[in-house]
This record gives C-alpha cells, sequence and structure tokens, in this order.
C-alpha cells in the first residue's frame, strides 16, 4: 500500500526544506565575508583595477551616445531601404570612394539600426518609434508606416559638426544606390500626375460652385409630385443645386497633402529631423562603474577560492 502524506506531514517537510534552503545560504554568506577579510589585499587589489578601468572607460571623449533620425523613404518599400541599410554593417562591401565608408573604419559610427516607426492615429504622422519591437505587421493599434523608419548608429561624443558630416556622408551614400533611384523615379512621376489631377479637379470644382453661386438660377417647367397637371396648365419651381462642402473640404486636403509630399520628395532618402543623440551616454559612469564593480568582486572572489584550495589545484594539474 502507497503511504498518504497528510497536510500536517507536508508543512513539516516544507519548512524543513526551507530551513536547510536558509540555513545554505547562511553557511555560504559567512564563507564570502570570511574569504573577504582572509584575502582582503585581493579583493583591494583587482576591485581597485576595475574602477580605475570604470573611470578610464567612461572618460568624456571616449562616452558614445546613440543618434536617431526619422527616414522617410520615397519610392523604395522599407524592405528595399533596409536591405541598403544592412550593407553598412559589412565595411567590405561598401566603395572605396562613399563618404561614409572612413567613419565606419575608424569606429566612429557602428551599431547600426532600424527600427519601425508607429502611426498610432492613422493619420500619415508619425507618432513614435517602436524601439521595443512590440508592433506587429498584422497589428491594427500599432500601425508601422510603409514610408518611414527610424534610422539609428552609435558615435563617439557629442561633436555636432561631425554628427552633422556624418548625416550628410550617410545621405550621399543612400541617394546614390542606384535600387533606390529606379524606384524613387518612379514613384516622383506617379506623384507628380496625381498632383496634377488633383489641381484639374479642384479648377473644375471651383468652375461649377461659382457658376451656380453666382449665376442666375434656371427656371424650367416641371411637375409638382404631389399635384396633378390638368389641361395646358404647368407648374414652374427653382432648380437647386446642393454642393457638399464636406466633399470640397476632402477633395482640398487630398491635394494639400500630395503638395506637401511632391515638395518632401526630393531625393530617394529624406530625413524628416536631423540626427539628434540621446543625453545619456551608452556607456555612463553609473553604469559602468556598477559593472565593474560586480565583475571585479566576482574575479576577487574566484582568486580568493583558488589561493585557498591552491594545495588541491596544484595537485589537481600535476595528475
Amino acid at each position: 500500500m502507497e503511504k498518504e502524506l497528510n497536510l500536517i506531514d507536508f508543512f513539516s517537510l516544507s519548512f524543513r526544506a526551507f530551513g536547510r534552503a536558509l540555513k545554505a545560504c547562511w553557511d555560504a554568506f559567512t564563507h564570502v565575508i570570511l574569504m573577504m577579510i582572509r584575502y582582503w589585499w585581493v579583493f583591494v587589489l583587482i576591485i581597485g583595477l576595475g574602477i580605475v578601468g570604470g573611470m578610464y572607460y567612461t572618460r568624456f571623449d571616449n562616452r558614445i551616445y546613440k543618434a536617431n533620425a526619422i527616414a522617410m523613404i520615397n519610392g523604395a518599400s522599407i524592405q528595399q531601404f533596409d536591405q541598403t541599410y544592412s550593407i553598412l554593417r559589412t565595411i567590405e562591401l561598401i566603395p572605396n570612394d562613399a563618404a561614409i565608408k572612413p567613419y565606419l573604419e575608424n569606429n566612429t559610427i557602428s551599431h547600426l539600426k532600424t527600427f519601425f516607426v508607429i502611426d498610432a492615429l492613422n493619420d500619415g504622422i508619425s507618432d513614435y518609434t517602436d524601439f521595443d519591437h512590440l508592433s506587429s505587421s498584422t497589428d491594427t493599434v500599432r500601425v508601422r508606416m510603409k514610408d518611414r523608419l527610424c534610422i539609428q548608429f552609435r558615435i563617439k561624443g557629442r561633436n555636432l559638426p561631425q554628427l552633422r558630416d556624418v548625416e550628410n556622408a550617410l545621405l550621399s551614400y543612400l541617394n546614390s544606390n542606384e535600387a533606390l533611384c529606379q524606384s524613387y523615379l518612379g514613384y516622383v512621376t506617379n506623384l507628380k500626375e496625381e498632383g496634377a489631377f488633383n489641381h484639374a479637379q479642384a479648377q473644375k470644382l471651383d468652375s461649377l460652385t461659382s457658376y451656380y453661386y453666382f449665376n442666375e438660377k434656371t427656371v424650367i417647367p416641371t411637375i409638382s409630385s404631389n399635384q396633378k397637371s390638368s389641361g395646358n396648365v404647368n407648374l414652374y419651381v427653382d432648380t437647386q443645386v446642393k454642393l457638399f462642402l464636406d466633399d470640397i473640404y476632402k477633395q482640398q486636403k487630398h491635394m494639400q497633402q500630395t503638395d506637401y509630399r511632391i515638395q518632401l520628395a526630393t531625393a530617394p532618402i529624406v530625413l524628416e529631423n536631423h540626427f539628434y543623440l540621446d543625453p545619456t551616454p551608452v556607456n555612463s559612469r553609473l553604469k559602468v562603474m556598477i559593472l565593474a564593480l560586480f565583475f571585479a568582486w566576482l574575479i576577487s572572489y574566484i582568486c580568493a577560492e583558488l589561493l585557498h584550495n591552491r594545495k588541491a589545484v596544484s595537485a589537481w594539474l600535476k595528475q
């Protein structure tokens, strides 16, 4: 017969296991403290070196910042742009005469990435960048824009004139890509035709509006629907033409949006804003010092354990 375990026995075993785990943690803690006291000079030496290394790595001229900008893609798809941009991660594939290549070779910029731009209100205006990759291609709330991407790279220092030079070099490389230029030419041609059509329709609508508002109303013979015609008697009424202001406003708004897109489409890739730097560096002193202290302490403890068990380690190595 299987032995049954009642509730009291279950709690008793649980408390015993918890007590053993607590005692093991206390023993490990006291052992670490004893090792730190016995080999204090090891901890002081390695932690001191870690602090010095962290201070040197986070010096002002070596601080690294993230630079971000919203790129407007005129004609090409996001996938086509991303493929062109990803070539910059492989220096060997970049032409030697490209202005962006020296910045990549001397690690002035690194970690080139792209992020989707979200249009939360579905009004064609970028609302925020999906840095955490929370959206999806089928998301109906966080809608990814089809003509915008966020470009990001890391750059050393807060040299703003150098950042503008990198921006110009990057745009020069992207706008000289043959595939992007071909897509851009077709896009601009269609966009100008759409703009011309919108202006023609607006002129027709304006002419129609002016005619019916400022000309005399035409009087034509009609028979009222609720009255019958008797003999040769006809009832005359005025013709009324209703113009829907909402349709006029929609046409005007669409025409303005098309003109705005034509005005912005000056190149295959246009930045919605200049590159700006995050105020907090990637290698901020606080974060780096915390990591340096932790890893220095860990290395110090490992070295202390090796010194404490040096005889056993020596015997193991001689085997």
